[in-house]
């Protein structure tokens, strides 16, 4: 779909549809006053008569309105003007492009970015509009054998700005949000593929099909032989009972003019379908159980975005593929693995398996002397019962580092909540027999998972973020989410210094 954005007033307009807020009870925007204005009164005649009332998703397809060149008027209900904020203006957007997708208007201009949101400017509105709009029009039906078609789908969409002066920040906004849709896009597409086609190796495909997409992305892959030679016993002994192998594909951006820039490290858990192992998983819902990639899919996904945004700097990911099976080489409880770093683990459960794929590329990438890591990985349920699926949970040991993230995540609306590290929750994770066990107890779990990340991010600034209740949803609506893939572009874009405020 094509986007872009213009200053003008509605009734100049020469489009398929116009698309103005109408905000309850039965109130104009500015903008619907304008049109209500030139069609003598033709609109508000018939809001009195009860047609729309303006609440949240109410929508009003009007045509032929008298004095507007548009062929179409669409009315969009916004709720109460006071109370619009930023979720229930980009629900408002998905339902009004959901609409004008099924109205057979082609094109449209929409005067929703010129709408008051509180602590928002208008590049937030803009880039957000184009998110929403791209999320609102994700389909996966790669696997359908009858496609569904939209006869006439929309195409164009054309965002008004109040000035002249915002169409540079409303340009920039579209580009900013193109290219985040995109990366969201590749994650969601990650994320759906089913467990018998994305396998580790399928991971490490897309990574080295990035870098044959992009000149500033190489990629390459280290498999099981080069992992048993690292020493990378903890992430080997999880994937021991599947046939597929364990792959590990590291990806690395180089964006920066200073040949000394130390790299940002994006670690993504990649177990592309975890059925716990021997502590096997409930039979209910263990479909869902592909979506424990979906850490490494948002950084492949930021990734992606990374590259077409072309940031100056310079970002190392790590997709940590993996898959835990049951099986007659399973590792099992009570296994004592000893990690990359010559730590021991005692496994109590192989259900706690990310964070043993993780503790090992966490000491890999200290070859990378990073300027900081961000893990990402669907942890723990204990997040999923802490944070619901709203906002994803982030710990971290350095304050600075952490601040930033929860900046980025109220920046982009891609939320993420602190949760502490401290020396009290260390001691859950005590074992009589080595260094440490991999699970804490059903207190604190998503802290105790922390904790345990954190033994082995020593040597850098880390942060871990736990997209548990986050990265897919069930039911009518299952699918990938695609977070936080938002979140982790604006934290690259902060750090490029290519933020909102140049």
């Amino acid at each position: 779909m094509e986007f872009s954005v213009k200053s003008g007033s509605p009734e100049k307009q020469r489009s398929a549809c116009i698309v103005v807020g109408v905000f309850e009870p039965r109130r104009l925007s500015p903008v619907a006053e304008q049109l209500d204005k030139i069609s003598d009164g033709y609109i508000s005649s018939l809001l009195r008569r009860g047609d729309l009332e303006g609440k949240p998703g109410q929508m009003l397809l009007l045509h032929q309105v008298p004095g507007v060149l548009s062929e179409r008027v669409l009315l969009v209900g916004c709720g109460k003007e006071r109370e619009l904020d930023e979720r229930q203006y980009k629900d408002i957007f998905q339902k009004t492009i959901s609409t004008l997708n099924e109205t057979g208007s082609m094109e449209a201009v929409c005067f929703l970015t010129e709408l008051h949101v509180k602590g928002r400017d208008t590049y937030w509105k803009v880039r957000q509009a184009v998110e929403s709009t791209k999320d609102g029009l994700y389909i996966f039906d790669q696997f359908k054998s009858n496609k569904p078609e939209t006869r006439r789908p929309l195409r164009k969409l054309v965002f008004n700005v109040p000035t002249r002066r915002e169409l540079n920040l409303g340009e920039k906004a579209i580009s900013h949000g193109l290219a985040v849709a995109a990366g969201v896009r590749a994650s969601k597409d990650l994320g759906n593929m089913p467990p018998n086609v994305a396998n580790p190796a399928y991971l490490a495909s897309q990574a080295r099909r990035l870098a044959d997409d992009f000149d500033t992305v190489t990629a390459k892959v280290i498999g099981e032989e080069e992992m048993e030679k690292l020493g990378m016993t903890s992430y080997l002994a999880v994937g021991r009972g599947s046939r597929n192998e364990s792959m590990m594909s590291v990806i690395e951006y180089k964006g920066s003019r200073d040949s000394d820039a130390k790299p940002i490290v994006l670690v993504g858990k990649g177990l592309t379908f975890d059925s716990g192992g021997i502590s096997l998983k409930p039979g209910e819902a263990m479909d869902e159980m592909k979506y424990d990639m979906c850490g490494a899919a948002s950084v492949f996904g930021t990734m992606k975005a990374l590259a077409k945004l072309n940031l100056p700097i310079n970002v190392v990911a790590i997709l940590a593929g993996c898959e835990n099976m049951p099986g007659g080489n399973s590792y099992r409880p009570g296994d004592i693995l000893t990690t990359m770093s010559g730590q021991t683990v005692e496994v109590m459960n192989t259900d706690a398996e990310g964070r043993l794929v993780l503790c090992d590329a966490l000491t890999y990438v200290e070859r990378f002397e990073p300027d900081c890591v961000v893990d990402v990985a669907t942890l723990t349920g204990a997040c999923v019962i802490a944070l619901g699926h709203h906002i994803s949970g982030l710990l971290s040991n350095h304050n600075p580092l952490a601040h930033e993230l929860i900046n980025a995540s109220e920046q982009s609306g891609d939320r993420a909540w602190r949760l502490p590290i401290t020396n009290e929750y260390q001691e859950q994770l005590n074992s009589p027999f080595a260094d440490m066990q991999n699970i804490g107890g059903r207190p604190a779990g998503t802290i105790t998972a922390g904790c345990f990340l954190s033994r082995f991010a020593k040597k850098y600034n880390w942060a871990h973020i736990d997209i548990a209740g986050t990265a897919w949803k069930s039911g009518q609506s299952k699918g990938s989410t695609g977070r936080p893939v938002s979140m982790l572009v604006q934290f690259l874009l902060n750090r490029s210094g290519m933020n909102i405020e140049e």
